[in-house]
């Protein structure tokens, strides 16, 4: 029996079995929900031993739990590990939903529902899939299952959790859908995730407000020192000017570069969709290189003095701003913290005191194009799309990706199916039923590929 036949026998059955899962709010960010993460673990467990897992068993970790699943067949063949994660966002603001969020909708042939995408739906896209291969006995890779409950919150158990379960989960390649596709008839692989670190500064004059009369011109306003700081990181050609900032950023092979320049984008529908005059960036780099393969800083937020209604002439005593970069593979969070601690250090004027502080940091990732695993992931889509798919480094950031690499030693690749349409993290969050059902077929063509390696 073909994929085609077989999702169109069971289809009602799958699309009832992946509400079930949907239905159930596993907010991992909502303390109170935990006996809903509990109930949703146990309804994947269910679900993968249904599909023909050998085992599925709930593990702990010291959040939510993992669940786990395997059918080894031989231990000749390549293991495939999948990932997924069965918590999802928060669902406010509810009033803007045209539904509600955990009873899911068809609507113009659209799921409707909090994690009908994100990520829910694509991952029950490997459970069918699987199930597809396993029933018909044409799986001919060994699989593992690994759905986590903490994606949404930065996955904060899981590095500690795979590392104290490494042979447990070895494998030859680790497959995730948790990203998406440039268009619905135009696949793309996600190639790279910048990482990311992220600082708060705190700019200090004096011991309290000041009366802006009395002591307006004798006393450095914290303010303007930290406003004269920002502008001293990036140039005018959009480039950072932090000494050794680009040391370890990877330069792209002209042929990667080539594929990204194929990626359809309309310039003008972009400026008109944020309502900008114009794109600014980098020089000699597109917007769709700017925000997959360089690297970008930016002020997230900045405050301090009287921001209340009407006037209060006052000198503030301090001046915060929260500073964030978003990194390339090879560069270290670690690494580029020093680097951007010591330079705002060294440039702030001796009149006021600079505190720079780090809050948090993600590696970024990258998947050679030329690699076995990625010719594999390639020639699936071209099966069902008919077209290559073109290789995208995300500007986002997926923590538990180079998690992945730096523990277990293997490189994911990031098989999407989701549009940016969606709206994931968003009020009326959807998936495309037909994308599902081709993302089912692409993951089977994808082991077939792999048996063939």
């Amino acid at each position: 029996m073909k994929i085609q036949e077989y999702i169109g026998q069971h289809k009602n059955r799958f699309l009832e079995e992946l509400f079930s899962l949907i239905r159930i709010p596993s907010i991992s960010a909502h303390t109170d929900k935990l006996p809903e993460m509990k109930k949703c673990a146990e309804r994947w467990k269910e679900l993968l031993l249904e599909a023909g897992a050998d085992t599925a068993e709930i593990l702990p970790t010291k959040g939510n739990p993992v669940v786990y699943g395997e059918k080894i067949l031989d231990k000749n063949f390549p293991t495939v590990l999948v990932y997924g994660h069965y918590d999802v966002m928060p669902a406010e603001p509810l009033e803007q939903w045209e539904s509600k969020p955990f009873e899911p909708q068809i609507r113009n042939n659209k799921i409707y529902a909090r994690g009908a995408d994100d990520d829910k739906g694509q991952s029950f896209i490997h459970a069918k899939a699987f199930e597809y291969l396993a029933k018909t006995n044409q799986l001919k890779c060994n699989v593992k299952f690994l759905l986590e409950g903490e994606e949404e919150i930065g996955s904060p158990n899981l590095e500690a959790f795979c590392a104290a379960n490494k042979e447990l989960l070895a494998c030859d390649t680790i497959l995730v859908s948790d990203t998406s596709m440039l268009a619905k008839d135009t696949p793309s692989i996600t190639t790279g995730l910048r990482g990311l670190a992220y600082w708060q500064i705190e700019v200090t004059a004096a011991s309290r407000d000041l009366h802006s009369g009395l002591f307006g011109g004798a006393v450095a306003n914290p303010i303007i020192e930290l406003s004269k700081i920002i502008t001293q990181l990036i140039n005018n050609d959009g480039k950072i000017t932090i000494p050794h900032f680009y040391d370890d950023v990877e330069e792209v092979s002209k042929e990667e570069r080539d594929l990204i320049a194929q990626i359809p984008f309309d310039e003008d529908a972009y400026k008109k969709s944020l309502d900008i005059k114009e794109v600014f960036g980098e020089k000699g780099y597109s917007t769709i290189e700017r925000t997959g393969i360089r690297p970008s800083l930016d002020v997230c937020g900045i405050w301090g003095g009287y921001t209340g209604e009407g006037s209060k002439t006052i000198l503030p005593a301090k001046a915060y701003a929260k500073l964030s970069t978003r990194l390339v593979p090879n560069q270290k969070p670690e690494k580029i913290s020093k680097i951007v601690a010591d330079y705002i250090t060294k440039i702030a004027p001796e009149y006021v005191d600079v505190k720079v502080s780090w809050l948090h940091g993600a590696e970024g990732y990258v998947c050679p194009i030329d690699s076995d695993i990625y010719r594999a992931a390639e020639r699936a889509y071209g099966k069902v799309f008919g077209k290559r798919p073109l290789p995208v480094r995300s500007g986002g950031s997926i923590g538990v990706i180079p998690v992945f690499e730096r523990v277990l030693g293997v490189k994911p690749i990031l098989m999407g199916f989701g549009l940016e349409s969606d709206a994931i993290h968003s009020p009326n969050e959807n998936f495309s039923v037909e994308l599902f059902e081709k993302g089912i077929e692409t993951i089977v063509a994808f082991y077939e590929e792999v048996a063939a390696l």
